[in-house]
């Protein structure tokens, strides 16, 4: 019995912790307009809404330059470009970089780190979509620690955010993005209480030698 209501405590934790993390998903879009920034990243690839998103941050000079992480090997920057809708713009030939390396959201945040560090950026605005947006944040703030993040969470048209539950694929998706979140939030704390911890242990056994 004891077991059993363990079991539940935690399924009851997990069922609260979800119904906040969808809540937070469905209130966050659409966006205010972002603080100006030093940098901007779109997160990942081809989706139209990101990219375009990130571009009408760009022309309207929100930003100085723009990242496009993740980007399909086989796509081209005419690729992009026509995603973006930006094909008579100069601003996309002097001031979109696109990172081909990233596979998923880890690689998302180290592609983003070696360029934000390579420019010398103190600030970045973060667009991706808004289910995906917790996660990022997460895996961003880990890999740029003393980087101002500004987040633009874009609305994703094939999830309904605010009413999830009535359909099996939402409620797959925000489950299963909910999931990895826990994951990532897990790491994290694991290791800034071993980052916190290690010291201690290194003093006790200099004092015990």
């Amino acid at each position: 019995m004891k077991s059993l209501a363990i079991i539940l405590l935690v399924l009851l934790a997990w069922g609260l912790g979800l119904l906040a993390f969808a809540s937070r998903v469905a209130h966050s879009t659409p966006a205010p307009e972002p603080p100006k920034a030093e940098g901007l990243v779109v997160l990942t690839g081809m989706s139209s809404q990101r990219i375009e998103a990130g571009m009408h941050l760009l022309r309207k000079g929100e930003a100085e330059r723009m990242l496009v992480s993740g980007v399909n090997r086989g796509a081209t920057r005419s690729d992009i470009r026509r995603v973006a809708r930006a094909m008579a713009a100069p601003i996309y030939d002097c001031c979109v970089d696109l990172g081909f390396e990233a596979e998923d959201t880890i690689g998302n945040a180290h592609e983003t780190a070696d360029w934000v560090k390579a420019r010398g950026y103190d600030n970045l605005i973060v667009v991706t979509a808004d289910y995906h947006m917790p996660r990022a944040l997460l895996e961003l703030r880990s890999a740029l620690p003393d980087t101002t993040l500004i987040p633009y969470p874009v609305a994703t048209p094939e999830l309904n955010a605010r009413a999830w539950w009535r359909n099996q694929h939402d409620a797959r998706r925000m489950m299963l993005e909910y999931s990895k979140y826990l994951v990532i939030l897990g790491r994290e704390a694991v290791l800034h209480f071993g980052a916190r911890s290690h010291p201690a242990t290194e003093a006790a056994s200099s004092q015990a030698s």
